[in-house]
């Protein structure tokens, strides 16, 4: 559709009985109108039903042009707040650190010593004691130490020797209540603890896969 560059709405009925129309006139006379004066009537109707339909488009084109420079604006504004993003994003990273969605954890952590882990994980036997509330409160506080306890060298199955870290080692210091002495209160703690640490660190006896369920001595 063409762009129209005048408003009809400001269009003025021309005056077609003066003789500036005498040929338009002129044309109607000879297609069975009766009289001038009838062919200027035809000619101003015709004129009415051009400059209506002319009002139409012209009205159909403002609100086009509104619609077009609304969008033009909103892209505009869209532009500016992406820039303003990304230059907030390069000031202040800290504060477009994505958070994570996982679910907070329903099931007991059980952090024993470094001591105990490593027994675990060798599958070897050690004091039920490290699983206690008592031996874990130990362990925790041991945990969040600050100090450095350096390194060590312990005897091996064959012979040799290697270092480890001291506190993968028992210390000698340390107070643990025999298997024997245990209340049975602490038998309770031991077992959700000990079976919680061995699947969270894969220890390396079957009890957790077999469907009958042994002593905890057979593992210890």
């Amino acid at each position: 559709m063409a762009i129209m560059l005048d408003n009809a709405n400001e269009a003025v009925l021309p005056d077609f009985r003066t003789g500036e129309y005498r040929a338009e006139r002129a044309r109607l006379l000879t297609n069975s109108i009766a009289d001038e004066a009838l062919a200027a009537q035809l000619l101003a109707v015709l004129w009415t039903m051009s400059n209506n339909a002319a009002k139409d488009a012209w009205e159909e084109q403002v609100e086009q042009a509104a619609r077009d420079a609304e969008q033009a604006q909103h892209l505009a504004d869209q532009e500016e707040q992406e820039a303003a993003c990304k230059e907030e994003h390069k000031k202040n990273k800290s504060k477009f650190i994505p958070v994570g969605v996982a679910k907070v954890p329903t099931a007991p952590i059980v952090i024993p010593s470094h001591y105990t882990v490593r027994k675990l994980k060798t599958g070897d036997s050690c004091k039920l004691y490290y699983f206690t509330n008592k031996g874990l409160r130990e362990a925790r506080k041991n945990l969040i130490s600050s100090e450095l306890q350096g390194m060590i060298l312990m005897p091996t199955e064959d012979g040799q020797q290697m270092w480890v870290n001291a506190d993968e080692t028992c210390d000698p210091k340390s107070i643990v209540t025999k298997d024997e002495n245990l209340s049975w209160e602490q038998f309770n703690e031991v077992a959700p603890h000990m079976i919680t640490a061995m699947k969270q660190h894969e220890h390396a006896c079957s009890i957790l896969d077999r469907t009958s369920e042994p002593p905890l001595e057979a593992c210890f």
